[in-house]
């Protein structure tokens, strides 16, 4: 069994709260959200990606015979809570956002409803799924909107945080805009388009570079990109790969040279005077050598003539930010009655104290298609009780929106385009309900959905904060739970 289909997979004190709650006879009905805290990177904009796959394993996630031999010598476990166990299958239904959506903090990106012990058991497994596709998806939105919406390939296999970190890392990566990986199992696994080049061993293991291009070119006509920088890029490297390329284009094949060290912006121009004054100006240039989004961005604005960015450390481990901030926090529970009581996480930090109740997120857009904020409501379809009334944001009525926080901030909004509900049922009774999109559309999602946002919001520096508010009915519930948890004190 592959460590994401064990229910071992969770964290321990989720199995020591499930005894508990099954000891307790507190097995009811709950309903937990996903939601993260501040965009990675200091962005202004985050990629929700992980959905399919996570979706997947929540329909094996069980334990197996070994698992349970191996919960039984902690010496923790009753006997007949291991016999539970036995049985162990998710059976609840999950609400989420479509893989693929730009997506921003407080919101709830995933609902679960189930009872409280599958809820607790399988936090570790969406968190970890969720958390680590939605950091990369992001980061490979941010190159890609760096390099001018330009050509992104993937190759950080060597420097990913182990063989899951490196296949998932390509997933997400392709989701968020690469076109290629190098890693070949994703490619089988994923269908994602595999790429490469050479390395410098190729280079060093001939007599000279003239020698090792022709040889390549030979191998691969269709596919050749020379690597000029082993020696020397200017003085040597690229007019080595000229000849090569001279060769390739008297039989009608294009070619690509790549830089992998030095003065980017610098070498790019000179090897692009190079090989125009040799004719071959249809031969494309690749950078790589540890590029981010900051280096992609300030190559693009100085005009670097580059045709297809390689991305690897920076892209597959989150770089400079290495986790996404997504938590699994209770948003109601039975009251013992059979019906659905709001929960709340009251904090003296106001950014900790959470959102209450049953929750779908919708998206206002202008006439033009434009998002304009992201507004928290009470679900409408019945899951909270009767005295907490649901919202369905409709067009042309005018609303006053909530700052998150329940404090004083507000604005009055008529909605004059679209609303649009985010979240929508992804399993029931523990199956997948709904047919998953192929990893093309996901991307194409991203692009599209991208395009829908001003430009101030995905500036890679500085970008302005998108609204995300909730409606009144919200904001008097949290108000009213605040107030009770002030008088518990």
């Amino acid at each position: 069994m592959s460590a994401g289909s064990s229910a071992l997979f969770s964290d321990f004190y989720s199995l020591t709260m499930a005894q508990g709650y099954w000891k307790n006879r507190m097995n009811k009905r709950a309903v937990f959200e996903v939601f993260f805290r501040r965009h990675p990177f200091g962005g202004g904009f985050s990629v929700f990606a992980g959905l399919q796959p996570l979706l997947e394993k929540l329909q094996k996630f069980s334990f197996s015979p070994e698992d349970l031999c191996y919960l039984d010598s902690l010496g923790i476990f009753e006997e007949a809570f291991l016999l539970y166990l036995k049985d162990f299958r998710f059976s609840g239904s999950l609400w989420a956002a479509e893989e693929g959506t730009i997506v921003f903090p407080q919101e709830p990106l995933i609902r679960i409803d189930a009872n409280l012990i599958e809820s607790q058991i399988v936090e570790g497994l969406i968190l970890n799924i969720i958390n680590f596709q939605s950091l990369i998806a992001t980061k490979t939105a941010r190159v890609w909107l760096a390099s001018n919406k330009g050509s992104l390939m993937e190759f950080g296999l060597r420097r990913a945080q182990g063989p899951d970190g490196a296949l998932s890392a390509s997933r997400a990566a392709f989701i968020g805009g690469a076109e290629g990986t190098s890693n070949v199992l994703a490619g089988k696994v994923f269908g994602i388009p595999v790429m490469g080049t050479m390395a410098h061993a190729w280079v060093m293991s001939f007599p000279g570079e003239e020698e090792a291009f022709r040889a390549y070119a030979k191998l691969y006509p269709e596919k050749t990109v020379f690597l000029i920088d082993t020696y020397d890029t200017l003085k040597s490297g690229i007019h080595h790969a000229v000849k090569a390329g001279k060769e390739l284009a008297a039989l009608g094949k294009n070619f690509g040279v790549r830089l992998d060290s030095g003065d980017m912006h610098y070498l790019s121009v000179e090897v692009r005077r190079i090989l125009d004054e040799a004719g071959l100006t249809k031969a494309g240039i690749t950078v790589s050598n540890d590029l981010d989004e900051y280096i992609v961005d300030t190559l693009t604005k100085a005009g670097a003539p580059v045709d297809t960015w390689g991305v690897g450390t920076q892209m597959v481990t989150g770089g400079s930010d290495a986790a996404f901030t997504g938590v699994y926090k209770l948003a109601a529970r039975d009251d013992g009655t059979g019906k659905l009581t709001p929960a709340i996480k009251f904090s003296d930090n106001p950014e900790k104290t959470t959102n209450p109740g049953v929750k779908q997120v919708w998206r206002i857009r202008d006439e033009k298609g434009f998002a304009l904020a992201d507004i928290m409501a009470l679900d409408e379809d019945g899951q909270n009780p009767a005295s907490i009334p649901g919202d369905i944001l409709e067009k042309g009525k005018r609303y006053t929106f909530w700052h998150p926080q329940a404090d004083y901030r507000h604005f009055y909004h008529t909605i004059e385009g679209s609303a649009e509900a985010l979240l929508s049922k992804q399993l029931e009774n523990g199956k997948i309900v709904k047919t998953s999109p192929s990893l093309p559309a996901i991307q194409q999602k991203v692009k599209d959905g991208l395009l829908q946002f001003d430009q101030s919001y995905k500036r890679i520096l500085n970008p302005h904060i998108y609204k995300v508010s909730m409606t009144e009915g919200l904001r008097a519930l949290k108000l009213d739970l605040i107030k009770s948890c002030l008088g518990d004190l």
